[in-house]
């Protein structure tokens, strides 16, 4: 079988020309996502909700939404969802305004044209996209204006974030900031260079954490997402990493960052030089960052992507404070049961001794680490943890890491009734049986993986 190369980098190709002689109005989820407010899991009966809508690699004139209820395992809603009515629509970006409609703004031409104006569409379901209009960036002499990002300051007002580039130099692009001046978005301010990061910088994503703007921007020159903070929204910006300073590599582009459950950090990135979607996490407020991991649902398929995250209703439920046995959701006569401080998946039935059915009867608790989450204790009083990746009963000893080992967070699972359980510090990583021994393992997509990590609270057997 011949696999066919992806698309070309506009970034790639634009490298290769450059060889020759970019009233209050408030984001539906600002506190999580500006970092003002701590994260945690949503309550029961709610779920939290990633949404995407990237340009597809194989044909930037539509896009896809996806969501996510974990940010790492990322489902198609619809696809093709909106098409512009005239022109591409690449590097979409999402957000959910106070009217409730979702908007997305985009860049409308391909690489080799001039671009003068960013797209608007909206949409009250995130599936059904109206067309709204185009933009013309009002900048004299302008070539190009790239990868409009939303965002939302603290004061309230939406401002959109894009890469410009003049005739002088169509390849060096600067990022400006339009600041809408209506609640219809539909009127812009002045266009404002954001000082300080400098020429030849694309793909500027802005994150607010209390009174600092934090700016992830590539260098176009270098290939590197560069980082770089301010006290004020326009700047002057210090760019203070630089290279691979997180160990992302080269030729990465779009990011993107969006705070998890567990109050970390996640940026997504365009890994255009091979062809993968990558994430990575911090914990440390962006010093430092976990190895690069590629998205395995959407890796060659999508294309540069900003992320919206989102509480909404009808997510799992689970009482605490009750005693449950955990059931297979694709192996039905096999239960959660502590063997020998393991947790395995034996069969069990109403023949079962006594002392089996209590082995495989659990407490359910308030997670350990986060009252949102769930910790689960045997009848000796012990914590179900991941030790070596390993479920396991051991007894708590009051640290910040047994508690973190032995919380999860409850997502809806692959079968009417069931949950999945996902690592409260190993975002991504889930519950599973394999061999009938559960694990805590990084999801990989699948369905299989999907009804392997799926479990029914059901009556306790004892």
């Amino acid at each position: 079988m011949t696999t066919r190369p992806p698309t070309p980098s506009r970034r790639a190709l634009l490298r290769a020309l450059a060889a020759l002689p970019a009233s209050a109005l408030v984001l539906g989820e600002a506190p999580g996502l500006l970092g003002t407010a701590l994260a945690a899991a949503p309550s029961s009966g709610y779920a939290t909700r990633y949404t995407i809508v990237p340009f597809l690699n194989s044909d930037d004139g539509t896009v896809n939404v996806y969501q996510s209820d974990d940010a790492t395992d990322f489902r198609l809603v619809q696809a093709s969802a909106y098409t512009p009515p005239s022109n591409r629509i690449r590097d979409a970006s999402v957000f959910k305004h106070t009217d409730g409609y979702y908007y997305l703004t985009y860049t409308t031409h391909t690489w080799e044209d001039v671009s003068t104006t960013i797209g608007f569409a909206r949409s009250a379901d995130r599936v059904n996209w109206t067309f709204l209009y185009d933009y013309t960036v009002p900048i004299t002499n302008l070539s190009r204006a790239w990868a409009p990002e939303w965002f939302v300051d603290a004061d309230g007002s939406v401002n959109v974030i894009v890469s410009c580039s003049t005739t002088d130099d169509e390849w060096i692009f600067t990022p400006y900031r339009l600041k809408a001046t209506n609640s219809a978005l539909t009127a812009w301010s002045s266009p404002v260079a954001l000082s300080g990061i400098g020429s030849n910088h694309i793909d500027t994503y802005i994150v607010r954490i209390g009174s600092t703007y934090h700016a992830f921007t590539k260098n176009e020159t270098a290939k590197y997402i560069e980082y770089g903070t301010a006290t004020s929204l326009t700047g002057p910006y210090t760019i203070s990493k630089t290279g691979d300073w997180a160990g992302w590599g080269s030729y990465r582009e779009g990011p993107s960052v969006v705070q998890l459950d567990n109050g970390g950090w996640r940026i997504f990135f365009d890994g255009y030089g091979d062809g993968n979607y990558y994430y990575s996490d911090s914990y440390d407020t962006f010093a430092t960052w976990s190895a690069p991991t590629a998205l395995t649902t959407l890796s060659g398929t999508a294309r540069h992507f900003t992320v919206i995250k989102e509480t909404v209703s009808g997510g799992p439920s689970l009482a605490t404070g009750v005693t449950r046995s955990f059931q297979s959701a694709n192996y039905t006569t096999r239960y959660w049961q502590e063997q020998s401080a393991l947790l395995n998946l034996p069969v069990v039935t109403s023949a079962s001794t006594t002392a089996l059915k209590q082995a495989s009867t659990f407490t359910v608790v308030a997670g350990l680490a986060d009252a949102t989450g769930f910790s689960f204790r045997d009848s000796a009083g012990n914590y179900l943890r991941h030790y070596d990746f390993r479920g396991r009963f051991d007894a708590g000893d009051g640290t910040t890491t047994f508690a973190k080992d032995a919380t999860f967070y409850a997502r809806t699972g692959a079968t009417t009734g069931s949950l999945r359980f996902e690592s409260y510090n190993y975002p991504g990583y889930y519950l599973r049986h394999y061999n009938y021994q559960l694990r805590v393992d990084p999801t990989d997509g699948t369905d299989l993986f999907r009804t392997d990590s799926s479990f029914v609270p059901v009556t306790a057997w004892a």
